[in-house]
């Protein structure tokens, strides 16, 4: 019988289903630890980002060490450590992007959103991210990513553009060249 007294240690933060997810995943791979970035973004889908007890739980159910855990969602961009807008932007600063403009569409968006990097704004519709250190798309410099979705060449009103029909709720496609 489980201790429910003081100390006892509390009940895992997560859902059966995301559980399960993360017990599938263990099943998949040779080693536990290569079932960390499934697990985690099976928790981030359900709480919508990664709090300490979720890390703990999947840490547990990966029979890992915490640190082990810790150390990926601390690594990777696409996990979040606090809770997110419901459109995520992420511009991309590596050495292409910056380049063409990064820090330039950077700046725009704070003003276009009123956030700075790493904000949300105030109804909770976007979290702006612009830390990120590389997307992919270094033939179409610079470029921003919403919802995972790529939106390259951009320029201030290419970013307005799409962050417009991010808004209207608009069908967006894979990708969007703005700027010859």
């Amino acid at each position: 019988m489980a201790d429910s007294g003081p100390g006892a240690a509390e009940a895992p933060p997560l859902g059966r289903e995301t559980l399960a997810r993360i017990r599938r995943s263990k099943q998949l791979y040779p080693w536990a630890s290569s079932a960390i970035l499934p697990s985690l973004w099976a928790v981030q889908e359900e709480l919508g980002y990664l709090t300490p007890a979720a890390l703990l739980a999947v840490a547990e159910e990966l029979g890992l060490e915490p640190s082990e855990v810790e150390a990926v969602a601390t690594f990777y961009s696409m996990y979040f450590r606090h809770r997110a807008g419901e459109h995520l932007i992420q511009v991309c600063r590596n050495v292409s992007c910056g380049l063409r403009g990064a820090d330039e569409l950077l700046r725009h968006l704070e003003r276009a959103l009123g956030v700075e990097d790493g904000g949300t704004t105030e109804d909770g519709a976007f979290t702006l991210e612009g830390t990120v250190e590389c997307l992919g798309a270094c033939g179409g410099a610079p470029m921003m990513q919403v919802d995972r979705i790529s939106y390259e060449n951009l320029d201030a009103a290419a970013a307005d553009a799409v962050l417009e029909q991010v808004r209207s709720g608009a069908p967006r496609g894979r990708r969007s060249r703005a700027r010859a």
